[in-house]
């Protein structure tokens, strides 16, 4: 006769899958980002830290935008920001951003959800200096969008952002 409790922790396995795919590496590097508040996938304390090598590894995305920051249209790069909110398990409905100079701003999750939203890294195809509102600054698709381009969603693109705390 099989002792069927000798096979049930393989039986598990497969229900274990997802938890593993939301293990977040630790970072190597500075600390550039931490995601904080109602995330499942953390590496530091309770938040999620990325540091700039981890960001670069998630998907990019760019475009070129006109913003009232610069005075003709630069291009963005980053990932999106619903990959940065997913890679942390994020679950709320609300963002608050922080930046470097403690500029806070909400931000609804339905935004990056709605909209390629871009958390850029690089301006130009160069990366971003904090004297240059780096390095990193949330961007929203205001080229194919014209209703953006509002100061709600202009406010909404936090600059030397540094924290985002998910509520």
């Amino acid at each position: 006769m099989i002792d069927r409790r000798r096979f049930l922790p393989l039986a598990v396995l497969p229900l274990l899958q997802p938890l593993r795919a939301l293990a977040l590496e630790r970072p190597v590097g500075p600390v550039v980002l931490t995601i904080g508040g109602r995330v499942r996938s953390t590496n530091l304390a309770d938040r999620a830290a990325f540091d700039m090598a981890m960001i670069e590894r998630l998907p990019q995305s760019s475009y070129s935008a006109s913003t009232p920051w610069y005075v003709s249209p630069r291009k963005f790069t980053g990932p999106l920001l619903r990959d940065l909110l997913q890679a942390a398990g994020a679950q709320g409905e609300t963002l608050r951003a922080t930046a470097l100079n403690d500029y806070r701003v909400d931000i609804p999750v339905s935004d990056a959800q709605r909209w390629d939203v871009v958390v850029a890294r690089l301006l130009d195809d160069q990366p971003m200096s904090v004297r240059d509102k780096g390095p990193l600054l949330i961007i929203y698709p205001f080229h194919d969008h014209p209703e953006l381009r509002t100061p709600l969603y202009f406010a909404r693109c936090a600059w030397q952002l540094k924290t985002l705390e998910v509520m």
